[in-house]
């Protein structure tokens, strides 16, 4: 095997070079440079779906994760089968994933109840091209209205899952903090991403006051459920019922959104 290049070096180096260099030496250290450099993929896409993890868990301790993410990615990355953002993104997202569900201690019972009103919505959307209300979907599955707001008020974490998994599927998802996708940064999905990020924009405009509060609160300002729920003087399970069900709306319009777009 070749020497590996003086680590003083390394800094002077485009990642591409990097990349060429590590498949020649195959050097340790030189895999931890590359890793060191895409810490600001982490933070992007994991400050894009921190409602996944915030309950749990740091930033900080998301992104020393995704070091491990990476580095094992840059070992195993060939550059002539595409971009390495690309093919790390979803690494580090199922990793994010993973972690949730790991800490995901909601009884079966509670997730399908969940799983069911979420496919209510869906169905009574696509019959009258409107967000249903929250007594027309406990009413379209026989329900009462307390079991239904048990139901949401437990729904929260499940409701971030799904709406994320639906953006794996389609293999897109919205702008990071920064304007660019995890996905990459090629002119095709940045128009892509420009054009997802106008629809979520415009189906939460059309969600209630209090429903877009909670979304900022949450999603903007890191606040957690128990500030929120301080901020608007309500209980913490009833900013989780809201929460759930802004997620979810959120859900079935951008399902139809990517769909009809398939």
């Amino acid at each position: 095997m070749s020497p590996a290049l003086d680590p003083r070096s390394y800094e002077d180096m485009d990642t591409e070079a990097l990349f060429a260099e590590f498949a020649r030496t195959h050097d340790n250290q030189l895999k931890w440079e590359i890793a060191m450099r895409y810490t600001g993929l982490v933070k992007s896409i994991a400050l894009q779906i921190r409602g996944v993890f915030c309950s749990f868990t740091q930033l900080d301790d998301i992104i020393n994760e995704g070091l491990i993410v990476l580095a094992d990615a840059v070992e195993k990355f060939d550059p002539s089968k595409g971009r390495f953002e690309m093919y790390v993104s979803k690494r580090i997202r199922g990793m994010i994933v993973d972690l949730a569900r790991q800490q995901d201690w909601v009884p079966r019972t509670v997730r399908q109840r969940a799983q069911r009103i979420e496919k209510a919505m869906t169905e009574l959307y696509n019959v009258s091209g409107r967000i249903p209300t929250d007594r027309q979907v406990a009413e379209h599955l026989g329900i009462t209205m307390e079991e239904y707001q048990e139901a949401m008020a437990n729904a929260s974490l499940h409701s971030i899952l799904s709406l994320d998994e639906l953006f794996e599927t389609h293999d897109q998802w919205p702008a990071g903090p920064d304007g660019e996708s995890a996905s990459g940064n090629i002119p095709e999905q940045a128009l892509m991403n420009e054009e997802l990020a106008q629809v979520m924009s415009n189906a939460i405009r059309s969600m209630k006051e209090n429903e877009q509060l909670v979304l900022s609160l949450y999603y903007e300002q890191n606040l957690k459920m128990k500030d929120i729920a301080a901020v608007m003087d309500i209980t913490p399970p009833r900013v989780s019922q809201i929460h759930a069900r802004a997620v979810q709306k959120l859900k079935v319009i951008m399902e139809k959104y990517l769909n009809d777009g398939a």
